[in-house]
């Protein structure tokens, strides 16, 4: 691995180039030629000519110009084109005048046959050779430095005179032709208060990588060990900071690696073309990203996740929050709700691969089957919707009603409610090793096999390690511990756990046990005392299974959302918008289920009624609406 050098020497030594003012007011002219009369002696230009942009060089052969285009185009996040030259070109006209691409960087890379093979301060020497090479000039993140401090937000790397810091990660770059590499990011630590600040800065300016590619643990995305960069300098981050991730434009370098060209050249890392374009301006036909305002949200603290969606998918999914929060039973739910829970639970949910949801509360104890209608419905269209965005979905039950649910699953497939079917499995609770084995592979808690598990109205484990319905009464021989599931995703870094009810005894509720035991009916005794990451309470279950598929929906039509989820990387599939939305749930599908499940003798939890209606509310006159204003909300035709 190859470290530049910090700023520990980055002053000429004459006099008039000693203090930081002058670099950071140096005119981008003056600064190159400067440059170009060696007497500019830093490691980098991220302090020089603040408020101009600056610019990754990319240089190669003519014969693979139209094909790097194409691989920048595909992968604008961490390759925002400037400029492509003719070759032979030296200059750059839109970006700046009097410069000279063989002089004006403060230092170059030489590749051959893929190879790097040495630094270097001038390319005067390839003249001949660079008549028959394109130079294509790329936007640098140093370009929206000044903004970012001019809004308060620290820029740990300035402040402590070190280059920005530069990591190799997993992420696969859209091949185009031989050009084929795993993105290069640069990191900044920010701190956890100006996540959004930095974001909405940095969204608009996509001629400079635009907003973040990842916010939150570099293990997500390949990096082993923030202190050993693979380009630039190691940050100290202070207290409370977070890594922010861009994407950086060394991935043009990698790139180059790729195609094994017999000569090829790049920037030195750090070591930019300076334009002379204010950080404000754009270019005729530059990037102009959407007036949506990102918003950051934190989906995970084990490890640290942020995810990023536009203000208005975020009031659409607050609007379908509201709407299921109706308390049509008048339980007191409202003392058990907690801000953003279904945004976050959505959020977490679009990012997961792979979900295992659970559902069952078999509150009818002296029926067959005991199960409510409440749960199943909910999960099915989850389900669904999780299928629609190609996650890896598996259902966990009661091992007593596995065939039943099976049966359940396959007719809904029949019915059109679902594409195909999914797993559904059972939980055998046979040793302590036994939750461990069964959401890790071979028990190794760094090899999760589920990234989310979601219980709906799935019953809940009371303090006293039994199980009741509303009435108080104990169920516990009809359930199968899969609380232990839960307990157990504690401990797992990388699963993410949800809980959604509408009583305070269903798994998952315990984040909210202390409010259950005050408010509700028997919360004393049936408060769940197991919690999740995520407490979705609502009217009735099913509305939030509902809900998380709208959300669902939202997100992945979110152009800010769904970027993010990409990494910048490729393109955005136009065809998935009809996939999603014909996975939502509607009034017929649902009625549909509601149908399915009373034809297996499944019954309404409250009334223990054998007919179309949930929790005592008859599907036509409560339910049916409220899918109704459901989908007016995700699809944008709410008044």
């Amino acid at each position: 691995m190859e470290t530049e050098n910090s700023y520990s020497s980055m002053y000429d030594e004459k006099p008039e180039l000693q203090t930081m003012h002058f670099l950071t007011s140096l005119l981008p002219d003056t600064a190159r030629r400067l440059i170009r009369a060696g007497r500019l002696r830093t490691a980098a230009t991220s302090a020089i000519s603040q408020g101009f942009k600056q610019a990754n060089l990319v240089i190669v052969n003519k014969q693979y110009a139209n094909d790097f285009e194409r691989f920048c185009q595909a992968n604008n996040g961490a390759l925002p084109l400037l400029y492509r030259s003719k070759p032979g070109e030296w200059g750059a006209p839109p970006l700046s005048s009097n410069s000279d691409v063989r002089t004006d960087c403060l230092q170059y890379r030489k590749y051959e046959e893929g190879t790097f093979t040495g630094n270097l301060k001038s390319l005067m020497d390839y003249t001949e050779q660079m008549k028959e090479m394109v130079t294509f000039y790329v936007g640098c993140s140093y370009s929206f430095e000044r903004a970012i401090l001019e809004a308060g937000v620290p820029i740990r790397n300035v402040e402590q005179g070190r280059n920005v810091s530069m990591y190799k990660t997993n992420i696969a770059c859209t091949r185009v032709g031989g050009f084929q590499c795993n993105m290069v990011v640069s990191m900044r630590p920010i701190p956890v208060e100006k996540l959004d600040a930095i974001v909405q800065i940095t969204h608009p300016v996509e001629d400079a990588h635009g907003a973040p590619i990842h916010i939150g643990h570099p293990g997500l995305i390949g990096i082993d060990d923030l202190t050993t960069p693979d380009f630039g300098d190691a940050v100290d981050a202070h207290p409370g900071d977070v890594p922010v991730f861009w994407g950086c434009g060394v991935t043009g370098a990698a790139a180059v690696c790729s195609i094994k060209s017999p000569l090829a050249f790049t920037h030195a890392p750090g070591c930019m073309f300076l334009t002379d374009l204010r950080s404000e301006e754009k270019l005729a036909d530059g990037c102009v990203s959407s007036v949506e305002t990102p918003q950051v949200f934190c989906i995970s603290q084990n490890p640290p996740h942020y995810s990023v969606a536009s203000r208005s998918a975020v009031e659409k999914i607050t609007a379908l929050d509201r709407l299921i929060q109706q308390d049509p039973g008048d339980r007191g739910i409202e003392h058990l709700l907690i801000e953003d829970q279904l945004l976050k639970v959505c959020l977490s949910l679009s990012h997961a691969k792979s979900v295992l949801i659970t559902t069952g509360f078999p509150t009818h104890f002296n029926h067959q089957p005991p199960e409510e209608t409440d749960g199943p419905p909910g999960a099915i269209a989850m389900a669904a919707m999780l299928q629609a965005l190609k996650k890896n979905i598996a259902i966990v039950t009661d091992q007593r009603a596995l065939e039943l649910n099976k049966k359940i699953v396959e007719e809904a497939v029949e019915q059109g409610l679902m594409k195909a079917a999914v797993p559904v499995i059972s939980y055998q609770d046979v040793g302590e090793d036994s939750p461990l084995l069964f959401l890790c592979h071979e028990g190794k808690p760094q090899f999760p096999r589920f990234d989310h598990l979601v219980a709906i109205e799935r019953a809940g484990m009371a303090a006293d390690g039994n199980y009741y319905n509303a009435r108080q009464v104990n169920i516990k021989h009809l359930v199968d511990p899969i609380d232990k599931l839960f307990l157990a995703a504690e401990n797992i870094p990388g699963i993410v756990t949800t809980g959604i009810g509408d009583g305070g005894n269903e798994l998952g509720m315990g984040k909210v046990k202390a409010a259950v035991k005050k408010y509700i009916h028997n919360g004393d005794l049936i408060a769940c005392d197991v919690s999740a990451d995520f407490t979705v309470v609502a009217g009735v279950s099913n509305w939030a299974g509902y809900a998380v598929a709208c959300g669902l929906h939202i997100l992945n039509n979110c152009a800010i959302h769904e970027r993010y989820l990409r990494k910048a990387t490729g393109f955005p599939e136009a065809s998935d918008t009809d996939r999603y939305t014909s996975a939502l749930p509607t009034v017929l599908k649902e009625e549909k289920m509601l149908s399915l499940l009373v034809k297996h003798g499944i019954r309404s939890g409250k009334t223990g009624n054998l007919g179309m209606e949930v929790d005592g509310l008859l599907f036509h006159d409560v339910h049916a609406p409220l899918i109704k204003r459901l989908l007016d909300v995700t699809l944008g035709q709410a008044q």
